[in-house]
């Protein structure tokens, strides 16, 4: 089976984890500072908060922008549900925009359109969180812009994303956010086998995340009460959580960065050869815009049907059996059971529907050979054809 998605693990990479394991710090030592600054320092941002999920850095960053109970958070339908979960771990109430039918990523004149409305009837959204999708960058100049006409924050979900860039510069720099949140899943451009990173420019944003993934706790004096009793003493400021990333973790995502530059070129020459050799078969790719650098964490194709022998589920059906491992990124999440019942209409989300019609992720990762690429374009071919 040719997985949609896999790590890339070296020797450097097992002789830093190991490096830690004889150290004196499993946890809470010097390697998630030094993974903290390495991922700052890539993205030009002044801070960067690890954590052991994205998933936990959304939740934080929601927490961190004063997100609770009547509050209102707008993401995309086509993500994972943890970007949208994260509002509701905060008590908040989601809704969704609409995507662009040629980038995937959240339609900005969809995000325009529903601004107006909201305005109208005083339903407007606190944060918007637009989301990366495959590693390409959202429209963020023009979010940000909407963001400063209607009062919202803005919590981009670049867990696809890191590596890729944005108006030349790189994806998660906050110049069109109050903060980004990256993932480091195993399929992900880098890994830590589990873990996840929020950024900012914003001190307080950074200093409010960085006590909330460790219980609410701080030891720094001019952050607590009262005059310390002691060198033992911390205070517990507000309910936080326990979200820290480990030494350990942090010691293979400091490894991988070394080969971020290298992945994502990579994972850039696999998808052109992608494209150029489906350019005859009946599929529409992501349209890539020229100011946009994409990650490629991800590569989507969509079936043009009408022009297609078979069904969408009889091709994925036909990629699996023929021993690669497909994938579905992602059933639109209004779609679920959860969110379902919240009564969302799916004909309000016409694109997103279309998408969710026709849409395969088919394998990209760094290691892919063109001898496996080869396979999947001709089971591709065969499935369509036959």
């Amino acid at each position: 089976m040719i997985p949609y998605g896999r790590q890339d693990i070296n020797q450097a990479d097992i002789d830093a984890v190991v490096k830690v394991l004889r150290s004196d710090f499993l946890t809470q030592g010097p390697v998630v500072p030094a993974f903290e600054n390495a991922v700052a320092m890539h993205c030009g941002v002044r801070h960067a908060v690890a954590v052991n999920s994205a998933t936990s850095a959304l939740h934080i960053a929601c927490l961190a922008l004063g997100v609770g109970n009547g509050d209102l958070v707008w993401t995309s339908p086509i993500t994972f549900v943890a970007s949208a979960n994260c509002a509701r771990y905060c008590g908040a109430a989601v809704d969704f925009v609409d995507i662009d039918p040629l980038t995937y990523n959240m339609s900005v004149e969809c995000l325009r359109s529903k601004l107006k409305g909201a305005q109208k009837i005083g339903k407007l959204p606190k944060v918007v969180i637009p989301v990366h999708l495959c590693g390409q960058s959202c429209d963020m100049a023009a979010i940000h812009e909407l963001g400063q006409q209607y009062g919202f924050k803005i919590i981009e979900d670049a867990s696809h994303a890191i590596g890729g860039t944005y108006r030349r510069e790189p994806v998660g720099n906050c110049r069109f956010s109050d903060i980004a949140v990256f993932s480091f899943h195993p399929v992900k451009i880098i890994t830590t086998g589990e873990g996840g990173m929020a950024v900012t420019n914003d001190d307080k944003l950074a200093s409010h995340m960085a006590r909330l993934r460790t219980h609410g706790i701080t030891r720094d004096p001019a952050e607590m009460t009262h005059e310390p009793d002691g060198p033992w003493y911390y205070q517990q400021l507000e309910l936080g959580l326990n979200y820290r990333l480990t030494d350990i973790h942090a010691a293979l995502g400091l490894s991988q960065m070394k080969r971020l530059e290298e992945f994502v070129e990579t994972r850039n020459q696999i998808a052109n050869r992608y494209t150029k050799m489906l350019a005859h078969l009946p599929v529409t790719v992501q349209l890539q815009p020229l100011d946009v650098y994409s990650a490629f964490h991800l590569y989507v194709i969509r079936l043009r049907l009408p022009k297609t022998k078979k069904s969408h589920r009889e091709v994925f059906e036909a990629l699996r059996a023929a021993g690669f491992g497909v994938n579905l990124h992602y059933i639109p999440v209004y779609r679920q059971p959860y969110y379902a019942q919240m009564g969302f209409n799916p004909s309000h989300f016409p694109e997103s529907e279309r998408y969710y019609a026709d849409a395969i992720s088919i394998p990209m990762y760094s290691g892919i050979t063109e001898d496996q690429q080869d396979r999947v374009v001709a089971a591709l071919r065969k499935a369509i054809e036959t």
